[in-house]
């Protein structure tokens, strides 16, 4: 990488404008192309949910349809803790740090958006504060939302090395892993399922991941994944 940039080209200034500007043109078919991909994405067919889940937050007991805190949209973030865990994935921290502080925003247009794992709500907590997040974190320990969500999976599922996940059977190599799913609930009080989103598909949530793509060594993972991610009070370590 560091050979590659000490030989990058070099442009007089007009030459600059002119490449920059034939790029900007691609970049705009993009935005174009992305706009009817998420037109597409909210014409989706929707599934009713008609099975109750109980989590339990810093509210206490709460079902679905009180997650969504008086308004219509809910987005869940399925944060990788696992009952045995001590600590919440790394990567999905990441991805945390991302979204805590927007969802004040999301308010303001009728979306509210939680975190959901399987760890004991005390473990959450405690892991909360720690990092120092604001955002609404609730168990689902005890019930079939992450399992039927397709982000957790049985002993038997890992030591077959096959389960249902991103839409395909394929081996998760851990017991939970990372998602997003969205709910829609009516004025009637019927919460309906409209997408759920995994593994890359949600690349486009995280934020520093774009702006790294802006500089000059992009993400620089060299083929290998987020391997440098840390927890955000464990870089310097």
């Amino acid at each position: 990488m560091a050979d590659t940039l000490e030989r990058h080209k070099v442009v007089a200034h007009d030459a600059w404008l002119e490449a920059r500007k034939q790029h900007l043109a691609r970049e705009k078919e993009f935005t174009r192309l992305r706009d009817q991909l998420s037109q597409a994405r909210r014409d989706l067919p929707w599934e009713r949910v008609d099975k109750r889940y109980v989590f339990e937050g810093p509210n206490g007991q709460e079902t679905l349809p009180e997650l969504f805190d008086g308004r219509s949209q809910l987005i869940v973030y399925h944060f990788m803790f696992a009952p045995d865990w001590e600590e919440g994935c790394p990567h999905c921290s990441h991805w945390a740090d991302n979204f805590n502080g927007i969802i004040v925003h999301l308010n303001q247009r009728d979306v509210t958006m939680v975190a959901v794992s399987r760890a004991v709500y005390g473990k959450l907590a405690a892991y909360k504060k720690r990092m120092g997040w604001s955002f609404k974190w609730v168990s689902s320990a005890g019930t079939d939302f992450n399992f039927d969500y397709h982000v957790s999976f049985t002993p038997e599922a890992l030591a077959g090395e096959k389960a249902f996940y991103n839409y395909t059977m394929q081996n998760p190599y851990v017991s939970d892993r990372e998602g997003v799913s969205v709910f829609y609930k009516d004025p009637a009080g019927s919460v309906f399922h409209t997408y759920s989103a995994y593994a890359r598909g949600i690349d486009m949530l995280n934020v520093d991941y774009h702006y790294l793509d802006l500089v000059p060594k992009g993400r620089d993972e060299g083929g290998e994944g987020p391997f440098w991610v840390r927890r955000h009070d464990e870089y310097g370590r």
